[in-house]
Formats: structure tokens, sequence, C-alpha cells
């Protein structure tokens, strides 16, 4: 169980600095952009979008966790995806504002926390169950993140990932290592790191 909490810790740094690498190759119009593919198609979300609707989740679920519902009622979901209207600085200081109330959480927790009961809607998670649901649910919308960031940047875009073509090199450097027990993003993203970026 402390092996989970541990990995749990670093899966969410993980994703986060997914998100904070995508997003400091973006100029402000890419942030804030829509994508259209064409005048019949839905309109995406913006990445500013993206981030806004994430940190709202994060300051609702993960604020007094073990008092409150993680839906809080002065959380207003659907705002969240209305194009925000403050700027990238700002944008980018409420997701750290969300990243920080997590952290606070998810830093502090001992095993005896895991098979606590807390409450999204009124429904009961032990603590395991809600934690994989945030983090599953934070990795989506990542992912959409770093799709649009790669679309923004096409030829321009630095790989967040092994490139293409080097996974043979990448292997091979893995592989003359002893067998041993290590996070996979262990070599990426460090334990304290929480800060993104404000600019690209």
């Amino acid at each position: 169980m402390q092996t989970y909490i541990s990995s749990v810790q670093k899966q969410f740094r993980y994703y986060k600095k997914l998100a904070d690498s995508a997003c400091i190759q973006l100029s402000d119009e890419e942030i804030f952009s829509q994508l259209h593919r064409s005048k019949e198609s839905i309109q995406t979300n913006s990445i500013a979008v993206i981030i806004q609707h994430l940190a709202g989740n994060m300051l609702s679920r993960w604020s007094n966790i073990w008092e409150e519902d993680g839906e809080k009622d002065w959380r207003n979901r659907d705002q969240e995806f209305v194009s925000p209207k403050f700027d990238r600085i700002e944008l980018l200081e409420y997701w750290e504002k969300g990243w920080a109330c997590l952290f606070e959480v998810v830093d502090s927790l001992d095993i005896v926390d895991l098979e606590r009961m807390v409450y999204i809607r009124n429904m009961g998670h032990s603590l395991v169950e809600a934690m994989n649901r945030q983090l599953m649910h934070y990795a989506y919308h990542i992912g959409q993140i770093v799709l649009l960031a790669k679309e923004w940047k096409g030829d321009d875009w630095s790989s967040l990932s092994i490139p293409l073509g080097e996974s043979p090199k990448y292997n091979k450097e893995k592989f003359a290592k002893a067998k041993r027990m290590q996070h996979f993003s262990d070599e990426w993203v460090s334990e304290d790191e929480a800060q993104g970026p404000t600019k690209p």
C-alpha cells in the first residue's frame, strides 16, 4: 500500500509534467484557440478551457476531502467550459492552485487513509477508488492537451516521449542496466517539481 501511495504521487506529477511541457511550447494564441476541422464539425475545447476545467475539478475534489463532498456547491462546472476571461499567466496560476490543492492531500497520505470513505455527488468511494477515478480523468484531458499542442506546433513539436525512430536505441540503453525497482517517470520528473511554465 505504501508503494501504491508513492506510485500515485509520481503518476500525478508525471501527467502534470506532460501538460506543462506541452504548454511551454505554445504561444498565448495557441493555448486559447479552438481547433476547427470544418464548418460542419463541432468546435473543440481550447487548451485553456481544458486547463480551466481540470483546475476547477481539482479544487472541488481535493478541498476538505474528508469533511465535504467532492462536488462543492460553489463550483460552477458549466462555466469551466466557457473560454476563460483571464490571460495566460492568470490561467496557469489557477492551474497551479488546483495542483497544489491535490498535492497537499496526496503528499500527506498514510496507509490508513486509503480505505477511508469520501463522497462525490453523494456516491461513496474509498480513497483508492477516488484517486484512481481522478488520475484517469486527468490523464484523459491531459492527453487532449498534448494532442492539441502537437496539432498547433506541427513540425516544430518537441516530442514528450521516445522520438520516432529512436525506440531501439532507447531500449538498448534500458536493457543495458541491471533489473531494479524504479518508477518509469523518475528519469523525467523530480519529486519536488510542481511549478509549471508561465510563458513559452
